[in-house]
């Protein structure tokens, strides 16, 4: 004990070390999400400013497509996946983080949050890459504009009921509980070591995947690279996994998606 009768100067430095670390995993993910959203603003700019120099962003007609646009344009859906979906993993990776500090003092190390973050994004990275190829497929049959949204209002109003009818199903529900309880879902995906963590990332990347798969397909109904419904879409998934009420408001959300999605394809019929 101190000479005030307080906590030993030892556990004082460990919680501020612990606090201290948790800042720098927090600030570290804060840092990767600006810099997605800085970069998908600069080549949203510069599509709008006809700099071809960002076509990366507006396919190109496929004969014109070579491998150099195709590469340019998935490390812009990789980007946009983890500018989107790391604010709303942020507890469940700050909660591995936790756990790692307090094994640390223990003696026990643990893998640190980057692998099981590299799980994470390696999941939306594979989603980014379907992304592309359902990108280049519209694109092939002149369902899309140059600023990658749907030139079909059939398409649209599907797309919109098709995301409605998901988030009323079992499935979206499971996905959604995974991602709102981090503490469950480490109790029952733990796996050790590097390659556990690695997997565990995976894990809660898929289970983030099932819940919001058929939200980020609505990027095509007004534009890839419309960065307002980029966050309106980011947004609502932050609510729906992180704050009270996220299930109800999930629900909610996909009534409203069928009514607006059914009412286009009545006007298109």
């Amino acid at each position: 004990m101190d000479g005030l009768g307080g906590p030993t100067t030892p556990h004082r430095g460990i919680e501020a070390a612990l606090r201290r670390d948790r800042l720098v995993v927090a600030l570290s993910l804060a840092g990767v999400v600006a810099l997605a959203w800085l970069y998908l603003w600069r080549q949203a700019a510069s599509m709008h400013a006809g700099d071809l120099s960002g076509m990366a962003m507006a396919m190109p007609s496929m004969p014109a497509m070579d491998p150099a646009v195709l590469a340019l344009t998935f490390v812009m859906w990789v980007v946009m996946m983890a500018g989107m979906m790391l604010p709303s993993a942020a507890p469940t990776i700050l909660f591995y983080g936790a756990m790692v500090r307090k094994h640390a003092e223990r003696g026990t190390v643990y893998p640190a949050v980057w692998v099981f973050v590299s799980g994470y994004l390696l999941l939306w990275t594979g989603f980014s890459l379907a992304a592309v190829l359902l990108q280049v497929a519209l694109e092939h049959a002149g369902l899309l504009t140059s600023t990658m949204a749907s030139a079909s209002n059939v398409l649209n109003g599907a797309l919109l009921v098709a995301a409605g009818v998901y988030q009323l199903t079992p499935l979206k529900d499971l996905c959604l509980n995974k991602c709102r309880n981090p503490v469950q879902f480490f109790m029952t995906h733990w796996r050790p070591g590097k390659a556990g963590a690695l997997r565990m990332g995976i894990a809660q990347g898929a289970y983030c995947l099932g819940c919001c798969w058929m939200l980020m397909l609505l990027l095509f109904v007004v534009g890839v690279m419309n960065l307002a419904w980029v966050a309106l879409i980011a947004a609502f998934v932050f609510v729906e996994k992180l704050l009270p009420g996220g299930r109800l408001t999930s629900r909610l959300a996909g009534v409203a998606l069928i009514v607006v999605g059914s009412a286009i394809l009545v006007a298109a019929a």
